[in-house]
């Protein structure tokens, strides 16, 4: 193995569980981040929990998320505080595609009293305008959008790479190229550790 903490996404209550078994971190997909028995169950299973806010949400309706995992946590008896990060993704405006409100990051970091990730890959997907009504995306913005996030404040960045994310299996329209990467990463730390000082 390559020795790094492994996150995965947690779809049903009793997929939580096993996984935490085996990942770092469970992560709630957008489109379930109000599901309650899944929060609570992903709380209870002790691991760390990454919420990704769903893009018809407003940034202080996460707290109710945030709570319901930590209420899990509390209530299947794990001492300590449960760990919980909200991830921002754009918000959906029905014209398929996604829109940063980069004012999402510090308003949900408060609301939820936890770290914020934001999404740079995600962020570009252009639900249903892709071929045959697949997702589409515009990669070309993930590099801006990941600096103006390390600008306004960010917590941590999520970026999906492929060595050719033309032939990726899924989300490849929206992946950032992996030759890219680490010009972006090394870029992004700059900028985010300029903001800090």
């Amino acid at each position: 193995g390559t020795g790094l903490p492994v996150l995965t996404d947690v779809h049903l209550p009793d997929q939580c569980a096993p996984a935490a078994q085996v990942a770092d971190v469970l992560q709630i997909p957008a489109f379930l981040s109000r599901q309650t028995d899944l929060l609570v169950a992903a709380g209870a299973a002790g691991k760390p929990v990454n919420i990704k806010k769903g893009q018809w949400m407003h940034p202080e309706a996460m707290r109710g998320a945030a709570a319901k995992v930590r209420k899990g946590f509390t209530d299947a008896g794990h001492s300590g505080a449960a760990e919980v990060a909200a991830t921002e993704r754009g918000t959906f405006f029905g014209y398929g595609d996604l829109v940063v409100d980069f004012r999402a990051l510090p308003r949900m970091r408060a609301a939820c009293d936890a770290p914020v990730v934001f999404d740079a890959t995600h962020s570009v997907q252009q639900p249903g305008r892709g071929e045959g009504g697949s997702s589409g995306g515009a990669r070309e913005f993930v590099g801006p959008l990941a600096l103006a996030a390390c600008a306004v404040g960010t917590d941590g960045l999520f970026l999906e790479t492929h060595p050719d994310p033309d032939h990726a299996p899924s989300d490849g329209p929206n992946m950032l190229p992996l030759g890219a990467l680490d010009e972006l990463v090394l870029r992004a730390v700059d900028v985010w550790e300029r903001v800090r000082t």
